[in-house]
């Protein structure tokens, strides 16, 4: 398996547990808020956020030359990713929209090695499929209600556009800064899910208590800006389809959480799924064993 830095691993640890302890977050919240304004809040005010401390790197922005890519990146990572997946929510159970969401790492895999030109080999194939499996059987217990066709499309539809949206950014790393394409992003598609959110909502059925304001609040730092930034950094550095990999431990970190503070019970499903999952990462991080220059120069030493 590849090995990570040290900084590599905690940004990696720091992102899947963010991202983890956040679905728990926001379907506390999401019972005092509208949806649409409830993800157009979070992300705007992250992305302002984010924006007022790279403010003394404005020039980096270069907003002449880059607003097409940032109106891209807004497109897809926020206001179709954000906005397809709050509606998808409304027909399918949370755990079977969590495993179509999921899909993404597959679909990651494969649009890196058709347009960045990532290997795709018979271990990282075997991972990816064996990681979505694990992340079925953690979500299993998840299966209730009734099935959409509509939500299972929408479902499908936020991973792919999520998939394309991290493409997009990786494969534009080196000609925008990372860092406000994250706060350009939230902003532009921010606003416009909150402007989608007050045509479609009300915003006086927010209710602002502590849960509603904890997620808020959560969404707004941690949840997207902070979490979105780590993730691009960690892509843009290395192999999309290995650290996407990583993200299949999300909605586990995510059904432990609810073990942990909703007293969820713990399953053979969820232990199933654990395993599959580390055998997965392992499987498309593994590199394979290295040729040894000196065994090999000892060798011809010794024929000589």
């Amino acid at each position: 398996m590849g090995k990570f830095s040290i900084n590599t691993t905690i940004a990696i640890a720091s992102l899947v547990f963010i991202w983890g302890i956040s679905w728990a977050i926001y379907k506390m919240s999401l019972a005092y808020t509208p949806p649409i304004l409830f993800a157009g809040m979070r992300s705007l005010i992250g992305g302002v956020l984010l924006a007022l401390f790279l403010l003394p790197k404005w020039k980096k922005i270069n907003w002449r030359e880059n607003w097409p890519k940032y109106c891209i990146s807004a497109v897809l990572n926020t206001l179709f990713f954000y906005g397809i997946q709050t509606v998808g929510l409304v027909y399918l159970p949370g755990g079977l929209f969590s495993v179509l969401v999921y899909f993404q790492p597959i679909l990651i895999g494969l649009f890196a090695w058709m347009w960045l030109g990532e290997s795709m080999t018979l271990m990282k194939v075997a991972g990816l499929i064996m990681g979505f499996i694990g992340i079925v059987s953690v979500s299993a217990d998840g299966f209730t209600g009734q099935v959409s066709i509509v939500g299972v499309v929408l479902g499908l539809l936020t991973a792919l556009t999520w998939a394309l949206g991290v493409i997009y950014v990786k494969k534009e790393s080196a000609k925008v800064d990372s860092l406000w394409m994250v706060a350009m992003q939230s902003i532009l598609g921010g606003a416009v899910l909150t402007l989608m959110g007050t045509g479609l909502e009300n915003w006086s059925d927010i209710v602002w208590n502590t849960p509603y304001v904890v997620g808020l609040g959560y969404g707004s730092t941690f949840g997207v800006p902070i979490a979105i930034a780590i993730y691009f950094g960690l892509v843009n550095s290395g192999e999309a389809s290995k650290v996407a990999a990583f993200t299949f431990l999300v909605p586990l970190i995510a059904v432990i959480t609810g073990t942990i503070f909703m007293n969820e019970p713990i399953t053979y499903t969820l232990l199933a799924g654990l395993i599959l999952i580390v055998v997965s990462i392992y499987l498309v991080n593994y590199q394979g064993k290295p040729k040894k220059s000196g065994q090999k120069a000892a060798q011809v030493t010794n024929a000589s």
